[in-house]
């Protein structure tokens, strides 16, 4: 098809008689004025092009690499971004994620943290909350990794692998943004302390060692070792939490941590702090958080196995399965807190702990184990407080 190009000219003042005609000129005849002031003429050039002329070409060229240039970028995104996540590849993430065991007691295989008495795992709960914040760095990181291969030696595979690679994104999410923004934008201030040699002062020698204050540069930002002591104390500190208690509750039955910290508030009583509520209340959210997950999971394989055509459904269609499915959730959860509470009531509890005898159904002792796991706290206390010293 042939491309028009037009070029509009300015008026010219010409005497209409000198015009002469070329079949490449339009000739348009102005209107009238007043007066006797002389036509004027607007020429308009047109011209034809066909495909087949270097200008076309060189279009077809460009569009060419850029399609090129397209798909060797294509080349490089995965399939998966691609096509985009999909519902239901949403709904079988959450199914998937909630499969795996979180806080949640497991059973087998049993190791020696199982038969740890659970006064003792508080009392590390407490150590390794207190621990990263007190310490130098490379102790902070000696203790991430020890509860690392803690995990490792103690979870089956699929626990300690899910459970880790979460905790770890998290602290390293952490740390990237702390790291750069604790001090990570210079300052805009300069002082105002005049140079050494103004002052007729000697210059002050640099460091032998190689001392620098600023460990790296990532544009405007700066990664310093104020930045570092507090991205890495907020980290490790996050991470001890998180896995230790992630620990503690997979090897320890609700029953025998609400056994223990009955143990640890029993003198509160004395003070009128209502012990049993408190122990109660938390027997009943560490039973209650099995059946949280296993309604999570549940609903999405709901909406997965009914092999729902996403592609035919409008977004307001889609947005509403979903509200659907938290609505399900909400529902089913308050349906067997309800349940729960109908069995209580049904065995004698009339809203009073301190009339209603909680039984725990475990045992406490202190044996071998327990003394070497206080052993081995101690010392890593005493290191720690070495540790410090030294730096």
């Amino acid at each position: 098809m042939a491309a028009v190009q037009l070029r509009p000219f300015h008026s010219l003042a010409l005497p209409a008689a000198r015009t002469t005609t070329n079949p490449n000129w339009l000739h348009l005849p102005a209107k009238p004025r007043a007066g006797n002031r002389s036509a004027r003429l607007a020429l308009l050039v047109c011209s034809a092009s066909n495909p087949a002329t270097p200008s076309s070409s060189t279009s077809s060229g460009d569009k060419n690499g850029a399609a090129s240039a397209a798909a060797r970028w294509a080349a490089w995104i995965p399939r998966a971004a691609v096509g985009g996540v999909g519902p239901e590849q949403v709904l079988r993430l959450i199914s998937g994620a909630a499969a795996t065991p979180i806080c949640q007691f497991v059973d087998s295989p049993r190791t020696f943290l199982h038969s740890v008495d659970p006064r003792v795992k508080l009392v590390w709960l407490l150590a390794l909350v207190v621990l990263p914040a007190r310490s130098n760095i490379y102790m902070r990181f000696g203790l991430v990794a020890g509860l690392a291969l803690l995990s490792m030696w103690v979870l089956p595979n699929h626990v300690w692998k899910d459970q880790l690679g979460r905790v770890t994104l998290l602290s390293g999410i952490i740390f990237i943004m702390l790291g750069f923004g604790a001090d990570g934008a210079p300052s805009l201030l300069q002082t105002r302390t005049p140079p050494p040699s103004v002052l007729g002062v000697p210059n002050i020698p640099s460091s032998l060692n190689g001392y620098s204050y600023t460990i790296m540069k990532l544009g405007p930002l700066q990664f310093t070792r104020k930045g570092l002591a507090v991205a890495s104390t907020s980290a490790c500190l996050s991470f001890a939490i998180f896995q230790s208690a992630s620990l503690c509750l997979t090897t320890t039955t609700p029953e025998q941590l609400a056994s223990a910290l009955w143990w640890f508030m029993i003198p509160l009583k004395l003070i009128g702090v209502p012990v049993p509520e408190i122990v109660l209340t938390l027997l009943l959210s560490l039973r209650f958080i099995n059946l949280v997950f296993d309604e999570v999971r549940n609903s999405a394989l709901a909406i997965v196995t009914r092999r729902i055509d996403w592609e035919k459904l409008a977004t307001m269609e889609t947005i509403d399965i979903f509200f659907n499915y938290v609505q399900r959730i909400f529902k089913n959860i308050f349906d067997h807190a309800e349940q729960i509470s109908k069995a209580m009531i049904a065995r004698g509890y009339r809203g009073d702990p301190n009339n209603h005898k909680i039984y725990f159904l475990t045992e406490s002792s202190f044996r071998i184990v327990d003394a070497f796991s206080l052993l081995c706290l101690f010392a890593l206390m005493g290191l720690a407080s070495f540790s410090d010293r030294l730096a």
